[in-house]
């Protein structure tokens, strides 16, 4: 157990195009949403959907990647570590955003798609 770190694995869908900023320094940072889906029997014996929104970045040559070949709707693989900061809003109110900070990105869907990536 002593290994086990600070340590997320999701696969899910892109919300939304990733949104690309390049800093100053030239380096690229990407903002994303991810929908992961988890399916269970109600009392009923009913097939129930619930789906989870979690918040990634990504630096660098992940990001690249991301931005290249992950589009709205992509099935993707992450990991990375969870992380929490905070901010204040227009209004000087305090938020907190937790997010996924991605160290590792895979791309998945059908063969066809995997042999453009390659």
């Amino acid at each position: 157990m002593s290994t086990l770190k600070n340590k997320v694995q999701l696969i899910g869908n892109v919300g939304q195009d990733p949104e690309i900023i390049v800093l100053d320094s030239g380096k690229k940072v990407t903002r994303f949403s991810l929908a992961t889906n988890e399916y269970y029997k109600n009392g009923k014996g009913e097939k129930v959907q619930n789906t989870d929104w979690h918040n990634m970045v990504a630096w660098g040559k992940i990001a690249e990647i991301i931005e290249k070949y992950a589009s709205k709707g992509k099935e993707i693989a992450v990991e990375g570590k969870l992380t929490s900061r905070s901010y204040e809003d227009k209004e000087g109110e305090k938020r907190y955003v937790t997010e996924v900070v991605i160290n590792e990105v895979l791309l998945l869907g059908s063969n066809k798609e995997a042999e453009i990536v390659k």
